[in-house]
């Protein structure tokens, strides 16, 4: 029972954590933080936070990091950290808290695509689950498109009876720059690097299996490109001032909530109950900042929101699904293929005496 409930948990305050970072970070930017300035900081204190879990976890099982592996990682500090923080980060400026956590999951679509695309996955469309596969990719895609590109009416609901004196403030000294369209854009943009990112540390993690190790030369490499390319963006000192609360809040909170904290949980739930069951709990991210951005930040509620995240979320599980029934259907060929390899290698063991007998 407890076995089932941890991971449970675990996923759970994973999702919090990120929903936490959603408002700080929308908040902090309000106030006058830049995007590149924020996504530096986040990227150099979680190198400082995941650095010591590295050392110490898995300084006895590492492998040795060669030039290959190296270039690797900073393949993936490019995809993964810089781009995919950056373009995110971007996008939730220009948009809101709550459709940038919307379309965050297509992630699982997009990865498909690519992964496909790069031979890494079987489509098997003449199968149930390639066809649940591909249509929950296209209307992940679909759900994206009407949230970008569509807002509606207001759904009106009861205005939250929580009044943050802060918030309210900087909700109204914002000037709300952008287009209904660039921050979901960048958001997508974002996306698809992260996807890139999963395709290119499905193949390192194979050649170099320290995961933590990996996590930290990644935001290693990433603290300094971030920080290059905020300087070349902003570069006078005041802009990385953290004097302000809400400014070294977020930071703080984005590098060590979640990148340290939240990895570790993740690879262990992972390690329990597997990636699958770690998917399945994204969409509850949505629904804790779509909550937490009305109480707080009263952001209002359009139709085409609404109808863009049920269309993403359906597509998501479709994609879940499909994966899910997949594995199923390829255990069985996979122990059997296993079995028939450790048949051989007994059989050869028991020749192999006798052959050195012989000579």
């Amino acid at each position: 029972m407890l076995g089932d409930f941890m991971p449970c948990l675990a996923m759970v305050l994973v999702q919090v954590g990120y929903a936490g970072m959603n408002i700080t970070s929308k908040l902090a930017m309000e106030s006058g933080m830049k995007p590149l300035v924020l996504v530096a900081y986040r990227q150099i204190f979680s190198a400082i936070a995941i650095a010591p879990f590295a050392f110490f976890l898995e300084r006895k099982t590492r492998p040795r990091i060669t030039m290959p592996i190296l270039f690797q990682l900073f393949l993936c500090s490019i995809t993964g950290a810089t781009a995919n923080q950056v373009f995110y980060f971007l996008g939730l400026k220009y948009s809101s808290a709550t459709i940038a956590c919307a379309l965050n999951n297509v992630l699982p679509a997009v990865t498909f695509v690519l992964a496909a695309l790069c031979r890494q996955e079987d489509v098997r469309i003449k199968t149930a689950a390639g066809q649940a596969k591909v249509i929950g990719t296209i209307v992940c895609v679909g759900g994206s498109m009407l949230l970008s590109f569509y807002h509606g009416h207001t759904i009106d609901i009861t205005e939250s009876s929580i009044h943050w004196k802060y918030a309210e403030n900087m909700a109204a000294s914002s000037s709300g720059n952008g287009t209904s369209f660039l921050g979901p854009f960048l958001v997508i943009v974002s996306c698809v690097a992260w996807a890139v990112w999963f395709v290119i540390q499905a193949r390192l993690g194979k050649k170099f299996p320290a995961p933590y190790t990996t996590t930290a030369v990644m935001c290693f490499m990433a603290s300094i490109e971030c920080t290059v390319i905020g300087f070349i963006s902003e570069h006078k000192i005041s802009e990385w001032s953290l004097r302000s609360g809400i400014r070294l809040v977020a930071s703080l909170y984005a590098g060590i909530v979640c990148n340290a904290l939240a990895f570790c949980l993740m690879t262990w739930s992972i390690e329990k109950k597997g990636p699958l069951y770690v998917s399945v709990f994204s969409p509850l991210l949505l629904v804790i900042v779509a909550i937490l951005s009305w109480a707080l930040l009263h952001e209002k509620l359009f139709v085409g929101t609404l109808v863009g995240s049920v269309l993403i979320i359906a597509g998501l599980y479709a994609v879940l699904w499909g994966k899910d029934k997949e594995a199923k259907q390829l255990k069985p060929m996979e122990e059997m293929e296993s079995q028939q390899d450790d048949d051989l290698e007994l059989a050869n063991k028991k020749h192999f005496p006798a052959n050195v007998g012989q000579n």
